[in-house]
Order: C-alpha cells, then structure tokens, then sequence
C-alpha cells in the first residue's frame, strides 16, 4: 500500500510554521518569559496618597477654637493633620484630652480622605480622668490601652504628646477601666514611622 503523498507547498509552508513556531518559543525562553494559563497576580496598584492636605481645605479656625495637630494614618505613618479645635476652659488636661479624642474619633474631612488619612481610633472611646491612687497625671480610657488597635494607640499618645492633656511632656499616661497600673507611653520618632510598635512600649507607673 502506497502511502499519500503530501504537495511540496504544503510540506513547505508546515516547516515554515514549525520553525516560527520555535522561534517564538526560543525569543520567549531568551526574554526570561515562560507561557503560563494562570493568571499572575502582579501585586496592587501602586498608592495615590499624598498625605498633604490641599492648601485652604480646612476651614478658618471659629471663635473659641484654636489649629492644633492631630496625628492621622497615612500610608502606614503617624502624621499631622492641623484641627480647628474648640477650647475648653483653661488648660485642664483632661478637657483638653476629651476635646483631642473628639477630633481623632472624627473621620476624615473629604480633603484629608482624598489625601490618604484615615484613623483607627474607635468612634465610642471615651478618656476621664485618673482614679484613686493614680499619678495626678494618670488618663483613663474606656478600653485598656493594650486592648485598643496599635495604631489607635499610638495616635493618642501622640496626639496628646506635648499638650496640656500630657502636662506638656512627650509621654502621656494612659490607663483602662478597671483597677490595674497605668503606664507611661512616649511619643518617638519610631512610633510614628512604626505605629504597631508601640504594643509593650508602656512603663508600668505606680
């Protein structure tokens, strides 16, 4: 039996196309590149934040307010934002605390959402006072501080950081509800680039 016998042209032109074929295949082997079915993930888009806020979007500071910096989430970072904060009477340190938590507890103004910031202070946190037996200086909050989000934490030891809520110190101390030692948490130049590091920075004060 006599096998079929192919044209010369179609011989041809089906070597043609395997030597493309190769061809293709070694440019792509050369370039690094290897065919795949799956698709690849190549990671998120990279990030629009700015983490200015635009010049005139806040508003002019009210008539009992003053511009005092809040510190606000950025693109992982502890940075500030200036507030048109209302005033409390004189320079008591825990109405000053309560009128700093109000405006972290706040979310962010269109301008300060367009520019990247967000906060992760919970919106039904609360801050009095200290208790019997705690240092003059002692805040208490409503949430442990160790039970609070790190970079919650970490935006009100900053935020309170230098002001009257912290006796102008650049450590503020902070306690929960119940009956256990405050601490002393200070503001540094690694919380703010690390907020989640201030879990166990906290200094037992007696």
């Amino acid at each position: 039996m006599r096998r079929p016998r192919f044209p010369r042209a179609a011989a041809a032109r089906t070597a043609a196309g395997s030597s493309a074929l190769l061809a293709g295949l070694a440019l792509l082997t050369g370039c690094g590149i290897r065919g795949t079915a799956v698709p690849v993930d190549a990671g998120g888009a990279p990030s629009r934040a700015t983490c200015v806020v635009r010049p005139g979007a806040q508003s002019s500071a009210a008539s009992g307010s003053a511009a005092l910096s809040v510190q606000l989430l950025c693109t992982s970072q502890l940075l500030p934002v200036t507030r048109n904060v209302p005033l409390p009477d004189g320079d008591d340190a825990v109405k000053v605390a309560r009128a700093l938590l109000d405006e972290l507890r706040r979310q962010p103004s269109p301008a300060e959402d367009d520019a990247g910031f967000s906060t992760d202070v919970p919106g039904n946190l609360s801050v009095a006072g200290p208790g019997r037996g705690d240092p003059s200086a002692t805040l208490r909050l409503s949430t442990a501080p160790d039970d609070l989000p790190p970079p919650a934490l970490a935006q009100l030891v900053c935020t309170y950081a230098g002001t009257a809520a912290a006796d102008g110190k650049s450590s503020v101390v902070l306690g929960g509800p119940g009956t256990e030692k405050p601490k002393r948490y200070t503001c540094t130049d690694e919380l703010r680039t690390r907020p989640e590091s201030v879990q166990g920075t906290g200094v037992t004060v007696s």
